[in-house]
């Protein structure tokens, strides 16, 4: 569903470009929906089975994008990062902004490392993608770019945002669980992959061995970019009711938006760790609300905004109606940095 403000932007910006196109084709509605231009060879609806190479590494990524593009059409660019021990399935199937690509006019590129985990000598991959689809889409028709990531993929973006290549072009971080920016949510205290039945102990360490090395949490970004922070409930052990990066941004005090109701289930779950399975962890797909705070009136129209997906974890996959909320605030919020350079 296409909430009335939402899709009086998409109609400005998206129907002209498909008007032309069909008037100039003289086709019908099923000729218009099949006359969409290709980015970079591959399938509007991305497969994973296959995935595109970007050209430096030859490393590939999965790219979704609305079967009807025009050429020269703005669109919504959002690079789509998976978590720890994860990978692209999972992630496009945890944060499907994918299946809104006609409705918003989104390119996501979701790419993988082969390390199930993402490191500084991914950057380059990184950046390799980000170029690819800048190239085939033209800087000047991406209204806004978006770094979104889930747990360790969030914390790469929130590394990577203000660093020379991605400053002058991101003009959003979507975390999902993977840390807030403006003040933490601390962690609940049963926070954590659960150890299941049956599995094979950790080993105690050597005396004298070094302790493990904790994940280090980087810096708080010190440029200008918009913040949606979403976390299940079961995961923290309270949202803070303030943000130093609404009072940066000027920002009015923080309101609760109307609840979200999804009727229907996320699309996946950590199928692997539900012997037993925790809250905080996340279990099985299914319906919920979730708690929608935003703080309004942004300077520049930024849009700062937390969202409490309740009695959810992890790893639970997003409901279908919170993933458009989400969406919906990045198609509204300022854009356009790319179009600038």
């Amino acid at each position: 569903m296409i909430r009335p403000a939402a899709f009086s932007r998409l109609r400005a910006r998206a129907l002209p470009a498909l008007l032309l196109s069909f008037l100039a084709l003289g086709g019908s509605p099923a000729t218009q929906a099949q006359s969409g231009i290709s980015l970079l060879g591959g399938s509007c609806t991305g497969n994973a089975e296959q995935p595109i190479a970007e050209p430096g590494t030859g490393r590939t990524f999965v790219l979704d994008y609305p079967c009807d593009l025009q050429a020269g059409e703005p669109v919504l660019f959002i690079l789509n990062l998976h978590g720890a021990g994860s990978n692209e399935r999972y992630q496009r199937a945890y944060f499907p902004a994918w299946e809104l690509k006609e409705q918003y006019r989104l390119v996501v590129a979701t790419p993988h490392s082969p390390a199930r985990r993402w490191r500084e000598e991914d950057d380059a991959y990184l950046h390799n993608v980000v170029t690819a689809v800048i190239d085939a889409v033209g800087a000047q028709n991406i209204e806004a770019f978006w770094l979104a990531g889930h747990s360790q993929g969030g914390l790469t973006s929130r590394r990577l945002v203000c660093t020379p290549f991605f400053a002058d072009k991101v003009d959003g971080f979507l975390s999902l669980s993977g840390g807030r920016l403006g003040g933490a949510a601390p962690r609940s205290p049963n926070a954590g992959r659960p150890a299941q039945a049956g599995a094979t102990p950790a080993p105690t360490p050597a005396a004298g061995a070094a302790p493990a090395v904790a994940a280090t949490v980087p810096a708080e970004p010190d440029c200008a970019f918009s913040h949606l922070f979403a976390i299940g409930e079961h995961e923290i052990a309270s949202l803070p009711d303030t943000s130093t990066l609404a009072t940066k941004y000027q920002c009015a005090a923080r309101v609760r938006l109307e609840d979200v109701v999804d009727t229907e289930p996320g699309r996946t779950h950590d199928s692997g760790s539900q012997n037993p399975g925790t809250k905080e962890w996340g279990l099985l797909p299914r319906p919920g609300v979730a708690q929608v705070y935003e703080y309004p009136n942004c300077a520049d129209g930024r849009v700062i905004a937390d969202v409490v997906r309740m009695d959810k974890g992890h790893t639970e996959g997003l409901e279908p109606r919170i993933v458009e909320t989400l969406v919906g605030m990045m198609d509204r919020a300022a854009g356009g940095r790319l179009q600038e350079r």
